[in-house]
């Protein structure tokens, strides 16, 4: 079943979530510190982290950059309240979902799924092996779920590798940020724009040679964004 790492400071909130989660089929590690949630991490991976933003010591933010610099591990950050500035930060940091507190054990467990649904890759078909593809300087291997630009492999985090193959599968197709939301996060999805603009900026800041004038990944204001064309 699937191992989820809890780090949340208030132990009412830790033991609740860890007794919902584990009835509903989950091995949940619970841990109250930053500090511990990383420790436990290098020792006994997890598949997914639900993080809690406001922690004594190192706090949330930076638990979720350290973790994203050292892989792809899903994350989905607890929010006590929802404040642009705190879910737009935990977004640029690398978490690919956010919950806002009180968080009701149904809900998190109806994301922590769907991330673990979209972060898994899509089945593959063992008969059909396309060969990568080039666009401009970027190679993009849709079978090896590899990207690389002149040559060197980039390291994306599963939800940006899933939202570059979305608008790459269509070079100069327009996606909205609701389309975007029901292919790359969950059909159906409940969530925002918030969570497509902070992953394209995140995107961006790895493929393009100017993030600031993006070839690859493009805006088209009151439409969405679209893949070129180069």
């Amino acid at each position: 079943m699937p191992r989820v790492l809890l780090i949340e400071d208030d132990q009412a909130v830790r033991d609740g979530l860890r007794l919902a989660l584990t009835y509903q089929g989950h091995t949940v590690d619970a841990v109250e510190t930053g500090e511990e949630g990383l420790a436990r991490l290098a020792g006994d991976p997890a598949d997914v982290v639900v993080l809690d933003l406001m922690l004594p010591g190192m706090d949330g933010f930076e638990v979720c950059r350290r973790i994203r610099a050292a892989g792809d591990l899903p994350i989905i950050m607890l929010t006590a309240r929802n404040d642009d500035i705190d879910v737009v930060a935990g977004l640029e940091a690398g978490a690919d979902d956010y919950v806002v507190k009180p968080a009701q054990a149904r809900v998190l467990e109806a994301r922590i799924r769907a991330v673990l649904r979209r972060t898994g890759g899509e089945p593959r078909n063992a008969d059909a092996k396309p060969g990568p593809e080039r666009h401009g300087d970027l190679t993009i291997d849709r079978e090896g779920l590899v990207v690389s630009k002149h040559g060197t492999v980039i390291g994306l985090a599963p939800t940006e590798l899933r939202l570059l193959l979305e608008l790459s599968s269509a070079p100069g197709r327009v996606l909205s940020r609701q389309q975007l939301l029901e292919s790359v996060w969950d059909q159906g999805y409940l969530g925002d724009s918030r969570l497509v603009d902070a992953c394209v900026q995140r995107l961006r800041a790895k493929i393009e040679d100017d993030p600031a004038k993006p070839v690859y990944v493009q805006t088209l204001r009151g439409f969405g964004y679209r893949f070129g064309p180069l």
